[in-house]
């Protein structure tokens, strides 16, 4: 198994933040993303615990489930399927309040079910997983501190900022 975590820091306030992050149809705001949908609907919340989460990305699909959910601090996920298949025991975003804006951190565990799997997740998979969630978060920095009409919430409306 091996673990990335990606950091990054967007000048932009934490609800914010969370909410963009936690909105899985943002994510194909990135390059790498071609669909992102909500398949399911979590408790309390859109994308709160028990929703999941359907993503189609450059390197794969994935069906997530959100196993956490504590806004506007963190989630966690587990990948319950993907293509190629793949071993996944965690995935977890947190969002901290620093001086800048918002500190993210974004990990996951995983390896890749496929003959010689730890040495292919370890040499290929793990540094384009870090690459493409780097571009996710690219695109909330973009879309967050550019254009604040461009935000939107777990719920589709648009977040405003508060005086």
């Amino acid at each position: 198994m091996e673990t990335v975590t990606v950091r990054r820091v967007i000048a932009a306030p934490i609800t914010d933040v969370f909410d963009w992050c936690a909105t899985t149809t943002n994510y194909t705001r990135s390059p790498f993303v071609l669909k992102a949908r909500l398949a399911r609907p979590g408790l309390g919340a859109p994308y709160g615990v028990g929703a999941v989460r359907l993503h189609t990305w450059l390197i794969g699909w994935f069906r997530e489930r959100i196993t956490a959910y504590n806004p506007p601090y963190d989630f966690d996920y587990v990948v319950d399927r993907s293509f190629p298949p793949a071993r996944h025991e965690l995935g977890r975003m947190t969002f901290t309040e620093v001086a800048e804006g918002t500190e993210v951190v974004w990990t996951t565990t995983s390896e890749v079910r496929l003959p010689f799997g730890a040495a292919i997740t370890r040499v290929l998979v793990k540094p384009l997983i870090a690459h493409v969630f780097g571009k996710i978060l690219d695109a909330a920095d973009q879309v967050l501190t550019s254009n604040p009409a461009s935000r939107t919430s777990p719920a589709g409306g648009r977040v405003t900022d508060q005086p």
